[in-house]
């Protein structure tokens, strides 16, 4: 049988551009060799597009210093465009994996180019991967479904220049501590908690370097609680749940990636019914936005009252050692390799 002509793409001009290499190889790692053969495109933090040889170490920078551009043309011929300045090869691409997390490749842009270029393509399409990528929006359409979400007060990074106002808006509709998040960065980058007003003037400034939407959150105190969603149309399953524990006042960037105090825990003990709903929770909203193929979706279960409360969706999950996604399918009996080739399958389907 002919291998399957698939391209990796990972790194990325988003802040979790290191994140994204590590998934990359974990991913390529568990591909079947025997089943695919397997071009590796590297975008670099300056959004140059590289060919990368496989066997490299993505975590070390040195394959971005390479001089092989790896660029993949919108034409419709679905052709790779390997040059090195001088001289052009093209190659064809059965199906596209994108391991990019945030903006740029997790927000419905290069999906976009995919179904520009015809080439079918793992995971979510453009609307669902926007959708997901934008905590505001999603919070819109989890409205909707009547799921129980934090309440929330939304700023544009604009109307900070009148900071006074914007403060004032929020003391009046929420009160401390509060969390304020980027609407659309990743890995829990640009978010920070604020237990008074100097903080979230601090927050807001924060925020604003990463993203031009804003959310202030009431803070839920309780335990955090993640699903894995895997599947399409009416065809979708849901793991069992994880639950973090993290080693910081909050689960932000630096606790989930440089701490090695935080931890994960497989099938936690819950209380009566609460891992079926929060399962239940996790499909209804995956298919509220128009997932496809694979998410991951984190709630926290509050002290004192066992209420689940959807806090965000994450179209590509990290594949790194401690990301819960793989981990929480290997539990429910999917391999990595396995639920892979279900992926590529998913698109391939998608694409007819």
């Amino acid at each position: 049988m002919e291998k399957k002509k698939v391209a990796v793409i990972f790194g990325g001009r988003s802040s979790e551009h290191d994140v994204s290499c590590v998934s990359a190889m974990t991913v390529i790692n568990a591909l079947d060799k025997d089943k695919y053969d397997i071009t590796c495109i590297g975008i670099t933090k300056k959004g140059h597009w590289l060919l990368v040889d496989s066997t490299q170490d993505f975590t070390k920078s040195d394959w971005e210093n390479g001089s092989t551009r790896a660029i993949i043309s919108p034409d419709s011929d679905h052709k790779l465009i390997i040059t090195d300045g001088e001289h052009y090869e093209e190659r064809d691409i059965d199906v596209a994996i994108p391991v990019l997390h945030g903006l740029w490749g997790e927000d419905g842009t290069i999906q976009g180019l995919f179904e520009m270029a015809d080439i079918p393509y793992v995971g979510c399409g453009h609307l669902a991967s926007a959708v997901t990528m934008d905590k505001f929006f999603t919070k819109i359409i989890v409205d909707d479904i009547n799921v129980d979400q934090a309440d929330y007060v939304g700023v544009r990074a604009y109307e900070l220049s009148d900071m006074d106002s914007v403060v004032k808006r929020i003391e009046e509709k929420r009160e401390y501590p509060v969390f304020i998040k980027p609407s659309c960065a990743g890995s829990s980058v640009g978010i920070s908690k604020a237990h008074n007003r100097e903080e979230l003037i601090a927050g807001l400034k924060l925020a604003a370097e990463n993203d031009t939407k804003i959310l202030v959150e009431e803070a839920i105190v309780g335990r955090e609680i993640e699903c894995a969603v895997y599947g399409c149309g009416d065809d979708v399953i849901a793991s069992g749940v994880g639950e973090i524990l993290a080693a910081a006042e909050f689960y932000d960037f630096d606790a989930k990636y440089n701490n090695s105090e935080s931890k994960t825990i497989l099938d936690p003990e819950l209380p009566d019914g609460k891992a079926d709903e929060i399962r239940e929770a996790a499909i209804a909203i995956f298919k509220a936005c128009d997932g496809f193929g694979l998410a991951r979706v984190d709630f926290f279960l509050e002290n004192g009252t066992n209420r689940v409360v959807f806090n965000e969706i994450n179209a590509i999950p990290g594949h790194t050692s401690i990301s819960m996604y793989p981990m929480l399918m290997e539990k429910a009996g999917y391999k990595m390799c396995d639920y892979l080739d279900g992926l590529i399958q998913m698109a391939y389907r998608r694409h007819q």
